[in-house]
């Protein structure tokens, strides 16, 4: 325990939080050999604001595409989708919810492919196997069909925004990982807000060369994600050592700075023990309750406000177009939080906040029939369903320690949470219409339940931090 008398110990909801038991297992390397190295702090950030110029839009895209291309759904369902192709009884709420048993699975394999043959390729291979599988979704005539396609793009959807999150904790400190982490549910805010847009004008353009509006729209989003993807093989760094828009003097510097940051993310070589302590952790599991209960929330809204947002007694053009200023607020709400989250290095406090407002639009829903109430709770709603996901995300992310650890727990802690995509699919069916009660009910409830998990998980980390510093 020498080793250990040199590592900083700190308060458990701040963000620079150390996984303990990953610690204790010899994943600190000799702080003499650490030492020695230094870095100069002003050429460290000019070499990181690199990675935000050229990694950080382009994830950016990236991630917006994978959710305009999943919840654009939401949109057609609006115009014609389930008629057109005779869905009856909850034959859509099973489109919504089979999509995730395929993203489920895979997850873990995504995560740690991008860690054994870097991000380019496993993301370029993702992005044109969804890509194909949208557009594919314009062309389906039947139920069967329709859940093909949806399953296939579970499958290459899986592990985007784990892996994404995996990525940023390889590049970024502890301190400011959740501002990066939030891009990925900024994307997803934002997707909402060109989704419905988007979706809107294509609704208006009616029938053409003999293609229902709501076929255009999976066929034209999913080209031009087609269109953007092969770019990623060659504009995405493989490697944080050796990214191409890096001179050989910031390359050097990485290479050092990862060398300095063993002492805190663990030795870089695999080995099985890393698996072992992953699949064992009970920090993941207790945080993934957090998130699963959390997720049905986010899941549902993500995928049914269009259908929300009709219920209230809006039409189908209304209901499109009105989710645009509801992301809107949501994008802004989210880069807030993360920000303030990460200045002031506390996570479970935002956490907490952020489910109030959640808890109290779906109870606004459930208890009044006013329309004008039930669109206005959408914004009150959207102020902590994105935020939570994204501090959630980012709390395990930096308490997870070496990167092979990482790349196994992340994905298990987000399919645990993903599974909640099996229960949003099945709170909207059009015999709750048009107020849903039930599934906004289910909704409050878990998301009551995320708090205490949350509160749970703070006391485990709480707990650690004591024993060490004992």
């Amino acid at each position: 325990m020498g080793e250990l008398q040199s590592t900083t110990v700190v308060a458990d909801e701040k963000a620079s939080n150390l996984d303990a038991s990953s610690i204790d297992s010899g994943a600190v390397a000799n702080p003499q050999v650490v030492e020695t190295i230094f870095i100069d702090p002003g050429e460290e950030k000019a070499v990181l604001r690199k990675f935000d110029k050229w990694v950080l839009p382009q994830a950016f895209v990236f991630i917006l595409l994978n959710y305009l291309d999943r919840s654009n759904l939401g949109n057609a369902r609006v115009f014609g989708f389930e008629e057109d192709i005779g869905l009856v009884n909850n034959q859509f709420g099973n489109l919504v919810t089979l999509f995730f048993v395929p993203y489920i699975i895979t997850e873990v394999f995504w995560v740690t492919a991008v860690k054994r043959f870097g991000p380019n390729y496993v993301i370029t291979v993702a992005l044109f196997g969804w890509c194909i599988a949208t557009i594919a979704t314009g062309f389906v005539q039947n139920y069967g069909q329709a859940l093909a396609c949806r399953m296939l793009l579970g499958l290459f959807e899986a592990g985007v925004a784990p892996a994404f999150t995996f990525i940023f904790s390889t590049i970024y400190d502890r301190e400011s990982t959740a501002k990066r982490v939030a891009l990925i549910n900024l994307a997803n805010a934002t997707s909402g807000a060109f989704g419905g847009m988007f979706a809107y004008a294509i609704q208006t353009m009616g029938t053409r060369r003999g293609l229902e509006a709501w076929r255009w729209l999976f066929i034209i989003e999913g080209s031009i994600s087609l269109a953007i993807c092969g770019g990623c093989l060659w504009s995405f760094p493989n490697k944080p050592e050796t990214a191409w828009f890096l001179n050989e003097d910031e390359k050097a510097l990485m290479c050092r700075r990862k060398q300095r940051d063993v002492i805190y993310k663990g030795d870089d070589t695999f080995d099985w023990k890393w698996v072992r302590l992953a699949v064992s952790d009970p920090f993941i599991y207790v945080a993934s309750m957090a998130f699963f209960t959390s997720s049905v929330a986010i899941f549902g809204y993500g995928t049914f406000l269009p259908t929300l947002i009709r219920g209230f007694g809006y039409n189908a053009f209304e209901a499109n177009y009105l989710t645009i200023p509801v992301y809107a607020l949501g994008a802004i709400s989210l880069a807030t939080q993360a920000y303030w989250s990460d200045r002031l290095k506390k996570r479970a406090l935002f956490l907490l906040v952020s489910a109030c407002p959640v808890i109290a639009a779906y109870l606004i829903c459930i208890g009044t029939p006013n329309r004008v109430a039930g669109y206005v709770a959408m914004f009150i709603l959207v102020t902590g369903v994105y935020s939570f996901s994204c501090l959630m995300m980012t709390w395990v992310a930096t308490n997870l320690v070496p990167d092979y650890k990482r790349s196994v727990g992340l994905p298990i802690f987000a399919s645990i949470g993903n599974c909640s995509g099996l229960v949003a699919g099945q709170l909207y069916p059009k015999s709750q219409s048009p107020r849903y009660i039930v599934g906004n009910s289910i909704s409050a409830g878990l998301e009551a339940v995320a708090a205490i998990f949350v509160a749970l998980t703070w006391l485990l980390l709480r707990r650690r931090n004591q024993q060490k510093a004992s």
